[in-house]
C-alpha cells in the first residue's frame, strides 16, 4: 500500500523511500507548510493528510518555536552600533528558522535590523539554500516582510563531521559581528556526540553570541515511534544534549517542548 501511495504522493514517496538517512531541507519545508498551504507537486489528498498528522504539525510547531528562540535572543544581544548580523545555520536547508527569525525580529525591534545581514547555510545539499535565497528575495520585494533591510545569503557545502569550513568561516568574519547560530532539524537531531560536540567547540571558539535548535526526545514515546523510522534521529533527550554542550562551553539558558523535540537556546557558559 505504501508502494502504491508513494507513486501517487511525493511526501509519502520521500517518508518511504528516502534518499538518504535524513529527511531533506525541501521536503521537510512542505510539511512545514500545513495541510492548507501546499502546493503542486505536493498537494495531492493524501499530502494534505500528512501534513495534518500530529507529527508533522509537530515539525511545524519546531520551527516556530526555533525562530522564536532565535528572535528573542536577538533582541537580548546588546545592540553593537555598526555590528553586522551573520546567522550561522548549520544544516539548515532554506533557512527558514533564520528567515522566520529575522521576520519576528523586525516586528518586535526593527532598529536591530538598521544594520548588515548575513544568513550562512553551512550543508550537503544545494537545493534547500537555492530554494531559501529565493525565498529571501521575495521577502525583500516591496511591500514584503523584510524589504528594504540588506540581507545576504550564501551557501557552503558542509559536513558536520568536519568543521574546518565552519571554523574558516567564523575567522573570516570581519570584525566587529554579532553571531548567532542554529540547526533546526539538524546537527543536533541527527548527528552524532562527537560531531555536535565539534561544532559547539567551534561556534564558541568564534565567539557565536548563541545557538539555538532541535533536540530529539528521548522518553519511550519518542524511542517506540523511531524504532522503525527510516530516517536515523538520534533520542538524545534535553539531559544528554545539556551535558554534551556544557563540555563545548555552553550552557542552557531556555527551552521549549514539543512532541518529538525539545527546542534549545545555548549561551556561553
Amino acid at each position: 500500500m505504501l508502494r502504491l501511495l508513494a507513486r501517487r504522493s511525493l511526501l509519502v514517496r520521500a517518508l518511504v523511500k528516502p534518499e538518504a538517512s535524513y529527511l531533506g531541507g525541501l521536503t521537510t519545508y512542505a510539511l512545514k507548510l500545513g495541510a492548507e498551504n501546499l502546493v503542486p507537486p505536493f498537494d495531492h489528498p493524501i499530502d494534505r493528510r500528512i501534513g495534518a498528522s500530529a507529527m508533522v504539525t509537530s515539525m511545524r510547531l519546531r520551527l516556530q518555536q526555533t525562530a522564536e528562540l532565535i528572535a528573542e535572543a536577538l533582541t537580548a544581544v546588546q545592540e553593537r552600533p555598526g555590528a553586522a548580523l551573520h546567522l550561522v545555520n548549520i544544516a539548515g536547508g532554506p533557512a527558514m528558522d533564520s528567515l522566520n527569525a529575522l521576520i519576528l525580529l523586525r516586528a518586535a525591534a526593527p532598529r536591530l535590523l538598521a544594520r548588515p545581514v548575513a544568513i550562512h547555510v553551512l550543508d550537503l545539499d544545494d537545493k534547500g539554500p537555492r530554494f531559501g535565497a529565493s525565498a529571501l528575495a521575495a521577502l525583500q520585494a516591496a511591500g514584503g516582510p523584510l524589504a528594504g533591510l540588506e540581507i545576504g545569503f550564501r551557501h557552503f557545502a558542509y559536513d558536520w563531521n568536519e568543521t574546518a569550513v565552519l571554523q574558516q568561516l567564523l575567522r573570516d568574519l570581519p570584525d566587529p559581528a554579532v553571531i548567532a547560530a542554529s540547526s533546526e532539524g539538524g546537527l543536533f537531531d541527527y548527528g552524532s556526540d562527537a560531531a555536535v560536540a565539534a561544532n559547539l567547540a567551534a561556534l564558541r571558539e568564534g565567539d557565536a553570541s548563541f545557538v539555538a535548535g532541535s533536540v530529539t526526545r528521548a522518553d519511550e514515546l519518542t524511542r517506540r515511534s523511531l524504532a522503525s523510522a527510516r530516517f536515523k534521529l538520534v533520542p538524545r533527550g534535553i539531559d544528554v544534549f545539556t551535558a554534551l554542550a556544557g563540555n563545548a562551553g555552553w550552557r542552557l539558558a531556555r527551552w521549549a517542548p514539543a512532541l518529538i523535540s525539545d527546542q534549545v537556546l545555548l549561551q556561553p557558559a
